[in-house]
């Protein structure tokens, strides 16, 4: 098995050097998505004039606030896979699941973001006013959120490549039909 890392010297340095640039990503998550979800929960405003907003008036919030929570916890527990590495499809499992993270967080930032456009701009042709001018400790506070949720959404891009890299590279690539026929005289 030629693809397998740990049999060339040269590829057990570089696995070593992906495994710990994958558990310091790994680690990083974690108080990257805490930091998010308690910097979104805690940014209730209260104007005078149209009464208080929280987090929990948009449902794109608590999406994020959700898949903030499951990241974290995803993480933390990757961070015992990866070291234990204590069944056979450890490396599918985490290439499956690194995806799957990747994806759910693109979509929950993506939410927030839309809905951080409609405060700052508003949109006339359906009658919303932006509102940050009004609330604006509370848009800046998600702001931030949205900040540390797109740096935890990098670190997961970059878990995913390298779980990607880590589950492809144990295979030999394909043999192409050329090779094949030439393999078979004809």
């Amino acid at each position: 098995m030629d693809g397998v890392l740990g049999s060339n010297p040269k590829m057990h340095n570089q696995s070593k050097a992906f495994h710990f640039l994958e558990l310091a990503l790994r680690l990083c998550v974690i108080p990257l998505t805490l930091s998010s979800l308690l910097v979104i929960v805690s940014s209730n405003q209260t104007s005078d004039l149209y009464g208080t907003v929280e987090f929990n008036n948009l449902s794109g919030f608590k999406y994020l606030i959700s898949i903030n929570a499951i990241s974290g916890v995803y993480s933390l527990g990757s961070v015992f896979i990866s070291k234990s590495r204590c069944f056979k499809m450890y490396d599918w499992v985490l290439f499956v699941l690194d995806q799957m993270t990747t994806y759910l967080m693109v979509t929950s930032g993506s939410a927030v973001s839309e809905i951080l456009y409609l405060t700052e701009k508003g949109d006339r042709e359906v009658s919303w006013s932006e509102v940050c001018s009004y609330f604006g400790s509370f848009c800046q506070k998600t702001k931030v959120s949205l900040g540390l949720h797109f740096v935890a959404l990098l670190c997961f891009v970059v878990l995913s490549l390298i779980s990607a890299f880590r589950l492809f590279s144990k295979f030999d690539a394909p043999y192409s039909s050329l090779a094949i026929m030439e393999e078979n005289g004809k």
